[in-house]
């Protein structure tokens, strides 16, 4: 977005029921300075953090936001989840002129539990009036050396291309074409995508012959084969499962499990939070494993 060094032509606000009380006389002052006001009301802190959000994203960069929860903090967090939003929790004046002059921050977020109204008015009076990279309190209210000002404009480019640089290419997709695997280097003969973080969604890939080691995750796991065969023995639930392409096989948080693969082998997975392993035994302990239980099996 660019950095206006003029007040916004447009704010669009909302609040949770702890806040709107604040929001309610925050507007009230904006239209009285015949500032452009939508106020979408008042829902759930991460209902109206989201939507002012979306909106402020997708919109000129002469339109900000103004969002009231509690604390200010829950609806800061929903709305900073959009590319090209800045939003800052501001308690005090200081804060609103810091944050406007080194975060070009254009959507303000207040607390109606502690701070007043008549103290909320002097907090958006600062941010409206701030440019960005303007003396403040935290450069002793004089104008910032050429180096950090140049440091400040750089960090919001560099901010913009997060999700490119962390999917490389579309944040919401991961198209086959270009997709690199990494090796799973605890498991020879396995290799992984992430395309998805938190909830995790990955593509995997085992070679013929490959062997997990009985481990363990944090979360759940959802998992369906792409291609090949393989079996999977939860260990927990002394259960195994022979498992083909088409197959789906869901694997409670905890629940210890080991696997091989009699074909190179592709499925999806998805966790229900990060990615993590805990292995509860080595390579040669489960490669012991599974060929006395292949004894079994013959016999």
């Amino acid at each position: 977005m660019a950095h206006d060094s003029k007040p916004p032509l447009k704010i669009i606000a909302g609040a949770d029921s702890f806040g709107c009380t604040l929001k309610d006389a925050l507007v009230a002052h904006l239209r009285s300075l015949n500032i452009d006001v939508e106020d979408i009301g008042t829902d759930k802190y991460y209902s109206v953090g989201q939507e002012i959000g979306r909106r402020v994203s997708t919109s000129p960069s002469d339109t900000r936001g103004l969002l009231a929860c509690g604390t200010g903090v829950g609806v800061s967090i929903f709305a900073n989840k959009f590319p090209g939003v800045y939003a800052s929790t501001c308690e005090s004046v200081e804060e609103a002129l810091n944050t406007r002059s080194i975060n070009d921050c254009n959507v303000l977020a207040v607390g109606g539990m502690k701070t007043p109204p008549e103290e909320g008015i002097k907090i958006l009076d600062a941010w409206l009036n701030t440019s960005f990279k303007s003396p403040c309190p935290a450069s002793d209210n004089k104008p910032w050396p050429d180096e950090i000002s140049d440091f400040f404009e750089k960090s919001l480019t560099e901010m913009a291309r997060i999700p490119e640089d962390r999917f490389s290419g579309c944040p919401l997709c991961s198209l086959a074409e270009g997709r690199e695997f990494e090796p799973v280097k605890i498991m020879p003969g396995g290799s992984m995508k992430i395309v998805r973080e938190s909830p995790t969604s990955a593509i995997v890939r085992f070679k013929a012959g490959s062997v997990e080691p009985a481990h363990h995750h944090t979360f759940g796991h959802d998992l369906i084969v792409l291609k090949g065969k393989k079996k999977v023995w939860n260990l927990s639930r002394k259960e195994s499962y022979h498992l083909k392409e088409g197959d789906f096989l869901f694997t409670p948080a905890g629940d210890v499990h080991r696997v091989t693969y009699f074909e190179d082998t592709e499925f999806f997975i998805r966790w229900d939070g990060q990615w993590d392993i805990f292995l509860d035994e080595d390579l040669d302990a489960a490669a012991a494993a599974i060929e006395k239980e292949k004894e079994k099996e013959s016999a």
